[in-house]
């Protein structure tokens, strides 16, 4: 199956377990994976064969600066099943990642990643 990406869209949002998250927020990078077949769009040269990945990138950055979260998997889920209900992709990956999780230590980021296929 081919692909649509869009990788590392940073948002600021308001999602975590602790007070100080859901009151301060923090950044977000979102990356996610369109699942489809591009070859009507690549043999037309037609956007209307294709996803419109600003509208895309809308969609995720509603998704993240929109309602408060406690799991960033309940945002991906979110931005997951919005893909899915909105655009003509056959399954999508989204990437949560939390650059700033409030752990004591060094890591670039704390992350989940779900993949969930058009039913």
């Amino acid at each position: 199956m081919d692909k649509i990406i869009l990788k590392d869209m940073e948002f600021f949002g308001y999602h975590g377990v602790l007070p100080e998250e859901r009151s301060l927020g923090q950044r977000f990078i979102i990356d996610l994976e369109l699942e489809l077949d591009l070859k009507p769009a690549g043999a037309s040269d037609d956007v209307s064969r294709t996803v419109d990945y600003a509208a895309v990138f809308e969609l995720a950055k509603n998704s993240v600066t929109g309602r408060s979260y406690f799991l960033i998997e309940a945002l991906a889920e979110d931005i997951a099943n919005r893909v899915l209900a909105q655009f003509p992709v056959e399954a999508v990956v989204v990437r949560v990642k939390k650059p700033q999780a409030p752990i004591a230590g060094h890591f670039a980021c704390m992350a989940v990643e779900i993949r969930r296929n058009r039913v």
